[in-house]
C-alpha cells in the first residue's frame, strides 16, 4: 500500500490500478486492470526501494519475495519477544485489578476464604495464560529462525 502509481493524472496506491494477490507466502502478484499501467506500477515499485524486483510478463508483474536475511530473522524475534512483554504486563495488570476487586469485594462484606480463593484462581489463570503464552513465544520464534 505504499508505493503509490500515476493513474490517469493521480496518485494511488497500487491497490487502486491493479488486483494484488498473494498466491503463496513468497509471491506477489499485481494484475493491473489496465494494461497501459503495466510499466508505471513495474516503474513505482522499483522507484519505491522496497528490496523487490518486478517481473513483468505482459499481463501481470510478479514480485517475488527473498528469503529473510540472518540478521532480518534477529529483528523479528526481538520484535515477537517485545510483544510477548507487553502481553505478560498485560496480564499481570489483569490480575492486580481482580485482586483489588477481590479486596474491596472483601471490604464490603464478601467473606475472607471467598476473597482468598478469587485471588488463588485470579493467580492460576495467570499462570496458566502466562505459560500459554511462552509457549507460543518459543513456537514463533523456532519458526522465525528456521531457513
Amino acid at each position: 500500500n505504499g508505493v503509490m502509481v500515476d493513474y490517469f493524472g493521480s496518485q494511488v496506491p497500487v491497490s487502486g490500478a491493479a488486483s494484488v494477490t498473494v498466491p503463496d507466502a513468497k509471491t506477489i502478484l499485481i494484475q493491473p486492470w489496465d494494461k497501459k499501467m503495466l510499466r508505471p506500477i513495474e516503474k513505482a515499485i522499483l522507484d519505491s526501494n522496497i528490496g523487490l524486483t518486478p517481473s513483468n510478463n505482459g499481463e501481470t508483474i510478479r514480485l517475488t519475495i527473498p528469503p529473510l536475511t540472518e540478521e532480518r530473522r534477529k529483528e523479528l524475534v526481538k520484535q515477537v519477544r517485545s510483544e510477548a512483554e507487553t502481553a505478560r504486563i498485560s496480564l499481570r495488570n489483569a490480575r492486580r485489578d481482580a485482586v483489588e476487586a477481590f479486596k474491596k469485594a472483601q471490604k464490603e462484606g464478601m467473606p475472607e476464604d471467598e476473597s482468598k480463593d478469587g485471588e488463588t484462581q485470579t493467580q492460576k489463570l495467570l499462570e496458566k495464560f502466562t505459560k500459554t503464552l511462552d509457549d507460543i513465544l518459543a513456537k514463533k520464534e523456532k519458526e522465525i529462525m528456521t531457513v
